[in-house]
C-alpha cells in the first residue's frame, strides 16, 4: 500500500486540500483509495461526507485508539496530519508513511515555522524506520507579489540540516476553485477544465513526482 503524508505542524497551511486533492487524483487513475483525517478539525472528513456518490469512490479511513482502520484492499492510504504535530507523534506518524509533502504558505512566519520544523524532522532521523522522500509546496499563493517571489526562493534553496536539499514541486496559487471544490466534495480534477486547466498546470510537477520512483523509498 502506497502512504502519502501531507505534513507541517503549523494549522491553516491548506493541508486538507492537498489531502483530498490528491486522493480524488488518485481515485480518478482507478486506484482504490483511502483517506484518513488525523486532525481533530476534521476539514477531510467533512469534505468526504458531501462528495458526490457518482463520482470516483474514495474511503474514509477511521482513526480508532490512535490507530488507523484501513481496509486490506486500498492501494493508496492519503494521511491528513494534524496541527501541533511533534516528538514521539511525529515519529509514529512518519513511521507509517512513504512520501511527505510540505505545504508552506507565502509568509515570514510560515516559512520560519518550517525551518524549525525540518530540523525538528532530522534531528528525529534516527527513530524514524523509513527514509520517506519529502518534498515541499507552496500553497494558497498570489502570483506577481514579492511575499511570492520569496518564497518560491526560499524553497529552491531549502535544504534539511544535513545538507540535503528537498525538492520543490510546484505553486499553487490561491483560487477560488479550491474553494468550490472544498465546499461540493470535489477536486480541481472534477471541476470544468475550462475553469481549472490553470491550476491542473501547477499541479503537474508534484503529480509527477509523485508517480516516479523519486517519491518513493
Amino acid at each position: 500500500m502506497r502512504t502519502i503524508l501531507i505534513l507541517n505542524p503549523k494549522g491553516g497551511c491548506g493541508k486538507s486540500t492537498l489531502a483530498t486533492n490528491i486522493a480524488g487524483y488518485f481515485a480518478l487513475q482507478g486506484k482504490r483509495v483511502a483517506l484518513a483525517d488525523c486532525d481533530p478539525q476534521g476539514s477531510s472528513r467533512d469534505w468526504l461526507k458531501v462528495r458526490p456518490d457518482h463520482l470516483a469512490r474514495i474511503e474514509s479511513a477511521k482513526v480508532k485508539d490512535g490507530k488507523l482502520e484501513i481496509d486490506n484492499s486500498t492501494e493508496i492510504l492519503v494521511l491528513d496530519s494534524p496541527a501541533s504535530l511533534h516528538d514521539q507523534k511525529l515519529v509514529n506518524i512518519t513511521r507509517a508513511a512513504q512520501t511527505a509533502i510540505i505545504p508552506v504558505l507565502p509568509s515570514p512566519i510560515d516559512m520560519r515555522a518550517a525551518e524549525r520544523f525540518l530540523a525538528e524532522l532530522t534531528g528525529l532521523r534516527n527513530k524514524i524506520s523509513r527514509k520517506i522522500r519529502i518534498a515541499t509546496v507552496a500553497n494558497r499563493v498570489r502570483e506577481d507579489t514579492i511575499v511570492a517571489a520569496k518564497l518560491e526562493h526560499y524553497l529552491e534553496k531549502l535544504k534539511l540540516p544535513n545538507g540535503n536539499k528537498i525538492p520543490f514541486m510546484t505553486m499553487l496559487r490561491a483560487s477560488q476553485n479550491y474553494i468550490h471544490a472544498a465546499d461540493t466534495g470535489m477536486t480541481i480534477f472534477e471541476l470544468a477544465p475550462s475553469r481549472t486547466c490553470y491550476d491542473r498546470e501547477q499541479w503537474a510537477p508534484l503529480l509527477s513526482w509523485l508517480n516516479s520512483r523519486r517519491s518513493i523509498p
